[in-house]
């Protein structure tokens, strides 16, 4: 499964909010000129980030786009689903008003799908580590350790668990 780009440019945009001034209004177009991205794009993208409650805006000669809440209160799920909608790995899997997980192709009574168990667990373990990642661990993990160079800065390694077995440690850098 790929995000698009509304993911991408919107956890990027939120990661720039929360590091260049997390209380303070930043314009918009500071951060798409800093990292290269279409302003245009970027302003429909905030508009969806603001309409969930996750960004605030400032107008005026000091005005600009800032958090909401702290860095540490805000989600990757609730970014990516503002952006996204609701996160489906595949076109047929969706999530019912109730909560369940329903298969579009299990519309009549007697047809079971044969893969929903798959893609409602790939599904679980998306949405559970884009709700167990905050704003703030993403800014963490970009900062450089003190007194490293950029080939010395040793990233976080995640914990990983295959299928049956125990805990492996994944690394987040080279």
């Amino acid at each position: 499964m790929m995000f698009s780009t509304k993911a991408e440019y919107g956890v990027r945009v939120m990661v720039e909010l929360a590091r260049r001034a997390p209380e303070a209004p930043i314009p918009l177009a500071e951060i798409a000129a800093a990292d290269g991205l279409p302003l245009a794009y970027l302003e429909h993208l905030v508009a969806r980030l603001r309409k969930a409650g996750l960004v605030d805006s400032r107008r005026g000669s000091r005005g600009g786009y800032m958090l909401a809440r702290a860095s540490s209160e805000i989600t990757m799920a609730e970014v990516v689903e503002a952006l996204e909608g609701s996160i489906a790995p595949i076109e047929c899997i969706s999530q019912a008003p109730d909560g369940s997980i329903v298969c579009s192709r299990e519309s009549r009574p007697d047809h079971r799908c044969p893969t929903k168990l798959l893609w409602t667990r790939v599904r679980f373990s998306i949405v559970q580590t884009l709700r167990e990642t905050t704003l703030a661990d993403l800014l963490e993990a970009s900062l450089p350790l003190a007194g490293a160079d950029a080939q010395g800065i040793s990233l976080p390694t995640l914990p990983i668990a295959p299928p049956g077995g125990a805990p492996q440690t994944l690394s987040t850098g080279p």
